[in-house]
């Protein structure tokens, strides 16, 4: 079992080296990371980190692990790296 919490911030951090995207943690449950593309209005994702150390976002779509959260990072980076609509 992973501490969810370490993971997400563990996440934060290495989403925020991404200078196109802002990253809040949100402590709760489960605790979780918001994060926006700063060029869009609408470019919006949440991710959570399973119990498995899977971080997993609002839509289901598994990034990565608390294995390798800079790949994991780097993942959503891509994935919000589109134009602003």
């Amino acid at each position: 079992m992973v501490d969810t919490m370490s993971g997400i911030q563990e996440f934060a951090v290495a989403a925020r080296r991404h200078i196109d995207l802002s990253v809040r943690v949100m402590v709760g449950t489960p605790p979780r990371v918001e994060v926006r593309n700063r060029f869009s209005d609408t470019l919006r994702e949440t991710v959570t980190c399973s119990e498995e150390g899977a971080f997993v976002t609002s839509w289901g779509y598994r990034l990565g692990t608390v294995d390798d959260v800079p790949d994991a990072a780097a993942r959503l980076a891509y994935l919000m790296a589109a134009l602003p609509a």
